[in-house]
């Protein structure tokens, strides 16, 4: 009988963040992620022992873990977190309290009820440190630096480790020696991250596959007018054209992989899924037997839409005397899990996922073919959304697949064994994110970026064979230029993503660009002691000014919403790609006894479901060409959707009448699937003033 191959690959990957010049780690993320995922994501699975799947470990990220587990990495966030709170001065306090609140708050912060205490008196004083030391005394402050690291601790430790489940359960007043013993164990969890891959890998149950060594975008060393191909027209900086790079990034790559695991891995997750036939033929010719990227790129180089027919299957590349498997992630199934699932009961979740896989793989398998089913992701960023981890619901998705009939979850190399591949003569050059390169380069931030990387690599060129220069300094500056030339420092160029760390990420990429000069003896340019950065983006939430009294029509009259609030949604991603909202904005405002609320939308919904949830009660508003009406009979609400959502809720209702601060939060469900909510994580806060006040 014709069976479902499923193929789970989790890529792993972190920044380089430390300067090779200084020693020194700009930012911890590399250390709280192994803290939190990277052991626990592998180590689940000796629960599930028929469940077999794939990681994908880049380089540049283990080297980092390896480092911190040697005690060789210096991180100045691990040291203040160490440092004795009462000797902190003015300057580490400061970023101690800019720093250690980075953390999901609905799932890391308010997790711990300590935390959650200090992050709301940090929010209180609109996060401003000289504002904020009356409330931060010594004690505070060690509070903040145990539980802020506590909180990158994996499941396993938090409630199977009884040291560790003591500590969290003291909630606060910290001492000198919890912090001490807390990077004690912290050092012992890093160290447990490559072991259990490398046991893994042993076993069977896991295969390892890589990326290019510091993650760049391969077909942009090969040729970056590439770009032009999948965005014609699209304004392109000075070509970059250094294959020799992209080479020595995968040779490397494949090296490093093969000492730390025994043999060389088969297989290549090219850096945000971005292939072209160049980046393929130096891939196969390094010895890569298999490579991955999105049906996205799929369907253009077909010319036509691929479906689950299409993707469900592996493809054999071959060209110019070059040849490997290619298979195409299920881009649908992939964005599930990465964004959609966490806004959902595990059991719920995980049954609709193989609900999902059953239901697309039935025309295939009713034709006699097995079906592969190729569901590739990040396998870190995702979790701080889940509740507890995403642990529940990895457990509930991985005990369903164990007994699920018909299906059996392989590693990559094991499915290419047992499907037919479809000869494939030609790949079209684009990435994982809409088959093109635009988050890499085109607008003006990245071409900025590719311009500076090119001019040193010019400059690297011209002085290499120096007599004045040693091999040391020559390695050195190679080893600057190939951190440059990774893909994360453009992620944050650009309009499409954000961070609180951009500007970090900016400073770092700029000098990691100098030291290339350094290391040549030749003065960095003026400009890169400039930041790239030149997208500011204002403040998305303006509160009321006046008093409302909308027709609730759902058509929208321009006086009637005249001196309304509005919260604008923000479109940029993190460092996990998502689509567009659904939900663009929020208009919102008091009459003298009713909350109004309008909702934006930047596409028609469709046949879908808003939630509106205040504390203690919540309304379905049902959508449709129809209108909009309320589920619950009997509810005071009242609803009207045409070009915009209308909503008109009485302060009785929510018991909120004179109340200065209303939460309030909504969800907007397509059938059993969150498709947005806003705000995306915990209750937006608005303040509705008594129109008594405004004098009308």
């Amino acid at each position: 009988m014709p069976r479902i191959y499923l193929t789970f690959v989790w890529h792993m990957h972190q920044p380089f963040y430390k300067d090779l010049v200084t020693g020194e780690y700009h930012l911890p993320w590399t250390r709280l992620h192994a803290l939190k995922d990277y052991y626990g994501m592998v180590k689940i699975l000796e629960d599930f022992p028929q469940v077999r799947q794939t990681f994908n470990l880049v380089p540049s990220m283990m080297v980092q873990i390896q480092e911190y587990a040697e005690g060789k990495a210096a991180d100045p966030f691990l040291r203040t977190a160490l440092a004795p709170a009462e000797v902190l001065s003015l300057e580490q306090q400061a970023f101690l309290l800019r720093y250690f609140f980075q953390a999901h708050p609905g799932h890391m912060i308010y997790r711990f009820p300590r935390y959650g205490e200090l992050y709301d008196a940090w929010c209180g004083v609109n996060k401003n440190p000289r504002k904020a030391r009356p409330f931060f005394p010594p004690e505070a402050l060690r509070d903040v630096q145990v539980l802020s690291q506590l909180a990158w601790f994996d499941e396993e430790f938090l409630e199977g480790d009884p040291e560790v489940a003591e500590l969290v359960a003291k909630e606060r007043d910290y001492t000198l020696e919890d912090q001490e013993w807390m990077g004690r164990k912290q050092l012992e969890i890093i160290n447990r991250v490559m072991p259990a891959y490398r046991d893994f890998a042993a076993s069977g149950q896991v295969e390892i596959s890589t990326t290019p060594y510091y993650h760049p975008i391969l077909p942009l060393l090969c040729d970056s007018n590439i770009a032009a191909v999948s965005h014609p027209y699209v304004a392109l900086p000075p070509q970059f054209s250094y294959p020799e790079d992209a080479r020595h990034q995968l040779r490397t790559a494949r090296e490093y992989t093969a000492r730390e695991f025994g043999a060389a891995p088969a297989g290549l997750w090219p850096s945000e899924g971005s292939v072209s036939d160049a980046a393929f033929r130096i891939a196969a010719e390094e010895g890569f037997r298999w490579a991955a990227t999105d049906n996205g790129v799929l369907a253009r180089t077909l010319h036509r839409e691929a479906g689950c027919v299409e993707t469900y299957r592996p493809y054999w590349w071959e060209q110019q005397g070059q040849s490997m498997h290619v298979l195409f992630r299920d881009h649908h199934l992939s964005d599930l899990v990465g964004f959609v699932y966490s806004k959902m009961e595990a059991e719920q979740a995980a049954q609709h996922f193989l609900d999902t896989i059953y239901g697309n793989c039935a025309p295939i398998l009713s034709a006699g073919r097995d079906a592969l089913v190729p569901v590739i992701l990040d396998g870190e960023n995702a979790w701080e959304h889940y509740h507890r981890n995403g642990r529940p619901f990895l457990r509930a998705l991985y005990k369903k697949i164990s007994e699920a009939p018909g299906m059996e979850a392989v590693t990559v190399s094991e499915a290419l064994e047992r499907v037919p591949a479809e000869p494939l003569g030609h790949i079209f050059p684009g990435s994982w994110i809409n088959a093109n390169f635009d988050v890499w380069i085109g607008a003006s931030e990245d071409n900025h970026a590719w311009d500076m990387v090119l001019r040193a690599r010019q400059a690297y060129e011209a002085a290499a064979e120096s007599d004045g220069l040693t091999e040391a300094q020559r390695a050195l500056a190679y080893e600057e230029l190939l951190i440059a030339e990774g893909s994360d420092w453009c992620w944050w160029y650009g309009p499409e993503h954000y961070s609180e760390n951009r500007a970090e990420f900016d400073e770092l990429f700029r000098r990691h660009v100098a030291n290339v000069y350094r290391a040549l003896n030749i003065p960095p340019p003026d400009d890169l002691s400039r930041p790239i950065i030149k997208v500011h983006f204002s403040g998305h939430h303006q509160t009321p000014s006046s008093r409302l009294d909308p027709v609730i029509d759902g058509d929208v009259t321009f006086f009637e919403w005249l001196g309304a609030g509005k919260y604008s949604i923000d479109a940029r991603s993190g460092a996990m790609h998502e689509q567009r909202s659904l939900i663009r904005e929020l208009h919102y405002g008091a009459g003298r006894t009713h909350l109004f609320l309008r909702i934006d939308f930047e596409q028609d919904p469709g046949e879908a479901r808003l939630c509106l949830a205040f504390p203690e009660i919540q309304w379905n508003v049902l959508l449709s060409a129809a209108g909009a009406r309320i589920a619950e009979d009997g509810a005071p609400v009242q609803a009207a959707f045409r070009k915009v959502l209308e909503v008109a809720v009485p302060f009785e209702a929510i018991g909120a009448a004179g109340a200065d601060l209303i939460r309030v939060k909504m969800s907007l469900w397509q059938g059993a699937l969150p498709a947005d909510s806003l705000p995306r994580d915990g209750w937006l806060e608005l303040v509705v003033s008594d129109p008594a006040d405004w004098g009308v």
